[in-house]
């Protein structure tokens, strides 16, 4: 990676001119600095993606210099470098957030495989979660930093800022990734049923329980769950995941006997907790264990810049699976796109550009083609004959005849609800295909089939 920047702390010339050389051979853009409090300095200047300090340093030590470094920027990597290893440093370094404890003498290759490592994660992550605003820079630097780590994540974010994407990227990046991930949304089941799918239960539990089920903790083991939309549970069942993540064990509904269990919780909500706390509807002691590290999913409208290479990502994706031809997107449609307020932030981003894709005639997406809701935020850019927020439909390519039906003016849900629709009957109602076609993980399409009321004719 060209841009990235790496900061070498050690009070030893000779060491550090070593870790320089070797770094920049490979196109790495260094700094160094001959202590911990000269590092500060240039941290105060400037923005490193990755600190490699010495431990033992006059002055600063290698962890205080770390500790800095979490408390004012945790999206920095730090790699600690000693000659005096011990396995107490080791684990005081692992709680400060070390990315990687390596011992004296550091050999060359070793050295390039950790930077080398770090860096392809962050590479594999600007793949994955399209941006290049700085709150998005800044969560994917976040999420390169927790991944090794065991910690619980706490995910906050308005519903459609890809809350779950974080998740599953944390859980690839992570030393679980080869284990499962399983994810659950607590809003989409009552009470009951949240409880048995979470703990499992003995045969015999309720009146449906005709044989032992295994609960989301068990078939987790070693690997991680993801609870999304945790403010939507009770305070019942809070309790029964509190006493979880504390002792790592879990006991079936209707069981008597404890279960160790090792999980991962990755937990998401677009809820305000603090608040809830205040009403005395969630509880406190949860939310401080799940909020070991918290991670911010900021709404599109904050990060307007990430709207084009956003819009060009689905494009690319949704011609692929359409099998037509649109490689690009006019300026007016641009536009229209960034004075969009999306209240249903990246994924209503996402069907508005499918539905381009889909309605367009020509290889360039045209304003034409935007939803309704697009083109009221954007008057100047809509076509003379088209008035604001009118439905303007296009022949689709591959049908026999006749227009695409228009999805209706309303809210985002009811666009939403129309595009689930429109999927489920070009699959025959095949809910694995239709959450392919709509980009949804087949978990999400059922709730969102839940919420909805959407059953099949």
């Amino acid at each position: 990676m060209p841009d990235s920047a790496i900061l070498i702390v050690d009070d030893e010339v000779r060491q550090r001119e070593i870790y320089r050389d070797v770094l920049e051979g490979e196109d790495y853009r260094v700094e160094v600095a001959p202590s911990g409090e000269a590092a500060r300095r240039l941290l105060e200047q400037r923005r490193f993606d990755l600190v490699i300090t010495d431990m033992n340093m006059p002055g600063m030590t290698g962890l205080q210099l770390l500790s800095d470094i979490v408390q004012k920027d945790p999206t920095v990597a730090v790699v600690l470098i000693t000659g005096y290893s011990s396995i107490e440093s080791a684990i005081e370094a692992t709680k400060k957030g070390v990315y990687a404890y390596l011992e004296k003498p550091v050999e060359r290759e070793q050295l390039l495989n950790v930077v080398g490592e770090i860096f392809a994660r962050l590479s594999a992550l600007r793949r994955t979660i399209v941006g290049d605003s700085p709150a998005y820079q800044s969560m994917r630097r976040l999420i390169l930093k927790v991944a090794p780590t065991s910690h619980t994540v706490l995910i906050l974010g308005e519903s459609g800022t890809g809350k779950e994407l974080v998740a599953r990227e944390i859980h690839n990046n992570s030393l679980r990734k080869d284990q499962p991930f399983l994810a659950v949304n607590c809003a989409s089941l009552t009470e009951t049923l949240l409880e048995s799918e979470l703990f499992g239960h003995e045969k015999g539990a309720f009146t449906d329980a005709h044989q032992q089920k295994k609960g989301l903790f068990e078939r987790a083991h070693r690997g991680t769950l993801f609870l999304d939309e945790i403010g939507d549970t009770t305070l019942a069942l809070q309790a029964k995941m509190l006493r979880t993540l504390q002792e790592r064990e879990i006991i079936r509904v209707g069981g008597t006997e404890s279960i160790k269990v090792d999980v991962r919780v990755i937990a998401a909500t677009n809820r305000n907790l603090e608040q809830m706390l205040k009403e005395g509807k969630f509880r406190e002691d949860l939310y401080f264990r799940l909020k070991v590290i918290p991670i911010v999913c900021p709404p599109l409208r904050e990060r307007r810049e990430d709207i084009e290479p956003l819009a060009l990502h689905f494009m690319r994706r949704a011609a692929l699976t359409s099998g037509r031809k649109v490689e690009g997107i006019s300026r007016e449609a641009l536009e229209a796109l960034q004075a969009c307020s999306w209240p249903g932030n990246i994924r209503q981003l996402e069907w508005a550009i499918e539905r381009a894709v889909l309605l367009g005639e020509r290889d360039e997406i045209q304003v034409e083609d935007l939803p309704p809701e697009v083109l009221e935020n954007a008057p100047a850019a809509v076509p003379l004959g088209v008035a604001a927020g009118a439905a303007v439909a296009s022949p689709v390519p591959g049908r026999e005849s006749g227009l695409e039906p228009v999805i209706p003016e309303g809210s985002w849900e009811e666009h939403e609800k129309a595009k689930i629709m429109e999927a489920l009957q070009r699959t025959n109602w095949n809910i694995t295909r239709a959450a392919q076609l709509l980009g949804m993980t087949f978990r999400t399409l059922q709730y969102r089939l839940e919420k909805y009321s959407i059953k099949r004719p």
